[in-house]
């Protein structure tokens, strides 16, 4: 449950505010025609030194004190209003957690980021960053797993919090292996006393389990009995793929090496947990996926909007007249002109 607030200004009349364009148009026609004479002599010529300067001065101010009372009378028309509008954002959002491998087969070199080529974990971590910002209204955690999982973030709604600890997520953080089972295990455990209508896992692995005390199937199974969905994700080529190694002289060359997910396990386990199991052999199938899930598993967001205005015609109108009476008193006192 979120409250934003917005503030503007807008006019209840705002087609008024076309006379405007009839301000400048006066004050062309008065300059052309020029002010009414005080005094009328057959000739001026006797005239023309007298005051010459501050009379025009005086004069020039007194009209366009006029001028801007109009300009402001003509505004208030158009009814200004400083308007605040109060959005209350109520989101029955899902919580996920993603649960990414990160044993050291990750670093096979067998997708693409723009172009070039590029190893599994960072692809993943990329693809994952543009699905956590796709989701602004449901609490994500990540959960990274090798030969054991550990922590990366808990569930949270501070998604800039929860994608810097994503791209801290690296290869050899702990021992190398493969446990499966105790990542949806651990995972389980950070949603089971969770209250939201719909817990997901996705779990993202290039191998087949090899490490950890619980096996993937007690894990789908503990899923299962805690109404949580798995989607299950084999990533990279199922087979012969480029990994990197140093040679003597310490350069990085590449070697075809086998590397296969147990695509059959991760079907069974995704079934028990009432989830789907996705093959990405590369990163636009990746994208694809996450793109999948994201439609599938779609926020509910209620949006209501109370909207408050203050009207500030009274204080144009206000304004206008007190310029008016401006320029009287100074028309009749101290610029006043010769009866």
């Amino acid at each position: 449950m979120n409250w934003f607030r917005d503030y503007g200004l807008t006019f209840a009349n705002p087609w008024l505010l076309l006379l405007l364009a009839a301000i400048p148009l006066l004050a062309w026609l008065r300059g052309n025609r020029g002010g009414v004479p005080a005094v009328v002599f057959s000739s001026t010529a006797p005239l023309r030194t007298l005051g010459r300067v501050a009379e025009s001065r005086a004069g020039n101010f007194l009209t366009s004190l006029i001028f801007v009372a109009l300009a402001s009378l003509i505004i208030a028309l158009a009814r200004p209003q400083l308007g605040r509008t109060i959005s209350h954002v109520e989101a029955s959002g899902i919580d996920i957690m993603i649960v990414i491998d990160v044993s050291r087969s990750m670093l096979t070199e067998d997708y693409t980021i723009g172009g070039q080529r590029a190893n599994r974990i960072e692809t993943v971590k990329q693809v994952t960053q543009k699905f956590i910002e796709n989701r602004p209204n449901d609490r994500i955690g990540i959960i990274a797993f090798a030969g054991r999982p550990y922590l990366v973030s808990p569930l949270t709604l501070d998604h800039d919090w929860l994608l810097r600890n994503l791209e801290r997520v690296r290869i050899g953080l702990v021992e190398d292996g493969t446990a499966i089972g105790s990542a949806i295990a651990s995972a389980c455990n950070r949603l089971r006393d969770k209250q939201s209508k719909t817990k997901m896992i996705i779990l993202l692995t290039d191998g087949d389990n090899n490490a950890g005390k619980v096996t993937p199937e007690t894990a789908a199974e503990a899923a299962k009995a805690l109404g949580l969905k798995l989607y299950a994700i084999g990533a990279g080529t199922n087979g012969i793929a480029p990994f990197p190694m140093q040679d003597v002289f310490g350069r990085t060359v590449y070697q075809n090496v086998k590397v296969e997910f147990n695509e059959e396990g991760l079907k069974k386990i995704a079934q028990i947990a009432n989830g789907q199991f996705y093959y990405a052999g590369n990163t636009r199938s990746l994208e694809d996926i996450y793109a999948q899930i994201n439609k599938f598993e779609k926020s509910k967001v209620e949006l209501t909007q109370y909207k408050q205005y203050r009207d500030l015609f009274p204080w144009l109108v206000g304004a206008g007249f007190a310029l008016i009476s401006l320029e009287v008193v100074l028309a009749q006192t101290a610029w006043r002109k010769l009866p």
